[in-house]
Parts: structure tokens; sequence; C-alpha cells
């Protein structure tokens, strides 16, 4: 994957405001990608730095090895989880 593409998708997700979140494929589609799978691949790889948990699967809910950490994260901003999802309501789409 090329440097411009990690950049585009760290730009993204670096403007990302708190108490706001957006979906992989958000992100992907921002960034000018088709694949919301290599917004994951790229916040796994080089995404610590990142405000990583305010990317969302596309159904509200975080990935379940980082659903706990996600979801107090996100509490810290005011943004609640209900039964391991961020309610319809506030997702943009």
């Amino acid at each position: 994957m090329d440097e411009e593409t990690v950049e585009r998708v760290r730009e993204v997700v670096a403007s990302i405001p708190p108490g706001q979140t957006l979906s992989y494929g958000e992100v992907a589609e921002l960034a000018g990608l088709r694949s919301a799978r290599l917004v994951g691949r790229i916040l796994a790889e080089d995404g610590a730095d990142l405000p990583w948990h305010r990317v969302l699967r596309s159904d509200g809910r975080a990935a379940p090895h980082l659903a706990t950490e996600q979801a107090a994260r996100l509490r810290a901003e005011g943004v609640l989880m209900v039964d391991g999802r961020l309610p319809r309501e506030h997702r943009r789409r």
C-alpha cells in the first residue's frame, strides 16, 4: 500500500471530532478509497496515534477485539454504546 493512501486515511481519521464517529466505509469514501477493509488494515498497522476509537463498523459496532476499550474511549467523549452498538440515530447513514 502506498504512503499517499495511508496519509489520506490518517488525515480523515485525525479530523473526526471528539464525540463523533464515522464508519470504516465513510472513512474510505472520504479518503477516496473503495475498500473499508483497507481502512481497518491501515488503522491496525499505523493508527495507534490516531483517534481510531471513533471509527466503527457500518452497523455501529466495534471490532470484537477492541470493543471494550473502544466503548470506554467513546464513553469518555460522551458517546454511549447501547448493547455494544452505537444507536442508529447517532450514525450518519
